[in-house]
């Protein structure tokens, strides 16, 4: 990868490597290998040496610290891992709140991959991917895997690469093949296949969090072979960390299923394949990805507001993790995403009681499962049993929690419960990456570089949202056959909010001066 004039956060002083860390005297939240179960250390200790964390300890018990050890006291505050998040778009920021009512079938006409081709410049790109991961790391994010099909050209690709490198956050940055035809030069496979082994022959962007997997949309209902073939025959030989698709089986027709990759014999492939959806998965589809460990990116918000769904998740959580998909349109923190799962779970298999005419005993899913499902599973999503957990030799990626000052989280007895249902973005105080702060004292550490970056991606966001506000999209409707599946398009029925005709759905605006 060439020297990039997009980068600005190369060398911002405080990303510079911390060789030793003491938390001391707060609540951890560790993770026992043994019993593969939460751990909760009061009063306890973590060192953290270079980019791992090398003792965690209860009350009393001697830590060997050097001279240079940074302490930091976390007295009633909460040390938890980093959340991973599994399913992201980050390039899409500058869209934001312009989809707050979109649909699925006008996301891909409007704003998804092939819409947006075009439209955004690699300063575009750079600007958006980059403010995308800071926003998820502000909230307590510290793994992102990224379906970037934003690779509309040697140059969009790279700046989001480079963007990604640059935000200090571990992204798995997932390179997404797709033939490119609805701009000149088109940008087709054969060249992008060119474009990624460029890129992941570079040895720049080593060293940092970032690594490069693959993302990819045609493993099936009708596959090109040779050309999963040719992709399937990079990712080994550059051994990349993950493959990444999205699922959406049913009367989406957007396969990619368990199924199908077994049908093109590459499921028992050593590397992770992350399903993002999997709506409608089979039963079938379920044991395969148990069978050969691979897993589901449930993305709570997303499947609600477009309309995927989730019919069968609950019962693949075994073989799950959490993420957010385009954080243009809702929430881009972990945090969210995991307590909407878990309630819209519970009240799923609360009403299975109900609809017996019975009442429900207990509760169906418990915190510490929505907990786990947010940090560790998006670890092992990834085969990495160092991620998404607090214990000796796991990457050093640390969230603590303010839970002693936060009025949302005051009185609290069961950390887990404080912050999978009780917090909020804003009782992030500190984030470290590789043992790195990434945010200190409640503000990124890169708050001196923000505000010149702002400014670039504002203008960068405006140009962008006026281009698309004054261009009117066609996209199929009601009566319309819905290509990938072939079935019919309806209509879903548009709740009201007012009395009499109207429905108030779209609400009013008072424009004074331009503000709304």
């Amino acid at each position: 990868m060439r020297p990039n004039q997009l980068s600005i956060f190369l060398t911002v002083p405080g990303l510079t490597l911390a060789s030793s860390l003491l938390f001391k005297g707060g609540t951890i939240i560790a993770f026992d290998n043994q019993t593969e179960s939460l751990q909760v250390i009061r009063n306890g200790s973590v060192l953290v040496t270079d980019d791992r964390i090398e003792t965690v300890a209860g009350p009393g018990a001697p830590i060997h610290i050097t001279n240079g050890t940074e302490v930091v006291d976390i007295t009633g505050k909460i040390l938890a891992p980093g959340q991973v998040n599994t399913h992201f778009h980050g390039w899409q920021t500058a869209f934001k709140t312009l989809g707050s009512n979109t649909s699925l079938v006008e996301y891909f006409s409007r704003y998804g991959e092939f819409a947006a081709a075009g439209l955004l410049s690699p300063e575009d790109v750079y600007v958006g991917q980059l403010a995308g991961i800071l926003e998820s790391v502000n909230g307590g994010v510290t793994t992102v895997l990224d379906h970037a099909h934003h690779t509309w050209s040697n140059a969009t690709a790279e700046a989001g690469l480079q963007a990604s490198v640059d935000s200090g956050v571990r992204v798995f940055w997932a390179y997404a093949f797709h033939n490119i035809t609805t701009i000149t030069p088109n940008f087709l496979v054969p060249e992008q296949l060119a474009n990624f082994r460029d890129l992941a022959s570079n040895a720049s962007f080593r060293g940092s969090a970032t690594e490069i997997g693959i993302a990819y949309d045609s493993f099936g209902p009708s596959p090109n072979v040779a050309e999963v073939n040719a992709i399937i025959s990079l990712a080994e030989e550059f051994k990349v960390p993950v493959i990444t698709t999205h699922s959406l089986q049913g009367p989406w027709g957007i396969d990619n299923s368990p199924e199908d990759l077994l049908n093109l014999g590459i499921i028992n492939s050593t590397i992770p394949f992350v399903l993002s959806h999997a709506s409608f998965l089979t039963a079938s589809g379920a044991q395969l990805l148990r069978t050969f460990n691979h897993y589901v990116s449930i993305t709570p918000e997303s499947e609600s507001h477009y309309g995927h769904t989730h019919p069968h998740s609950h019962l693949i959580q075994d073989q799950a993790a959490i993420g957010v998909d385009t954080h243009f349109t809702f929430s881009s923190d972990i945090l969210t995403q995991t307590r909407l799962w878990l309630q819209a779970t519970r009240r799923r298999l609360y009403g299975e009681v109900l609809e017996r005419w019975q009442v429900p005993d207990n509760n169906p899913m418990s915190v510490n499962q929505a907990f786990l499902m947010a940090t560790r599973h998006g670890g092992l999503a990834l085969r990495r049993s160092d991620l998404g957990i607090i214990a000796p030799g796991a990457k050093a990626d640390l969230v603590v929690w303010n839970a002693r000052d936060s009025p949302s989280m005051l009185g609290w007895n069961d950390p887990v419960a404080a912050i999978v249902l009780h917090a909020s973005v804003g009782d992030v105080e500190a984030v470290l990456v590789d043992g790195k702060w990434q945010k200190k004292g409640g503000r990124l550490v890169a708050e001196g570089y923000y505000t010149a970056f702002r400014e670039r991606f504002l203008a960068s966001a405006a140009r962008i949202q006026n281009k698309l506000i004054q261009t009117s999209s066609e996209f199929p409707r009601v009566g319309d056959v819905w290509p990938a599946s072939g079935l019919p398009i309806g209509d879903t029925l548009t709740v009201d909010t007012l009395r009499g005709n109207g429905t108030g759905y779209g609400g009013t605006f008072l424009v004074v001066d331009g503000a709304q």
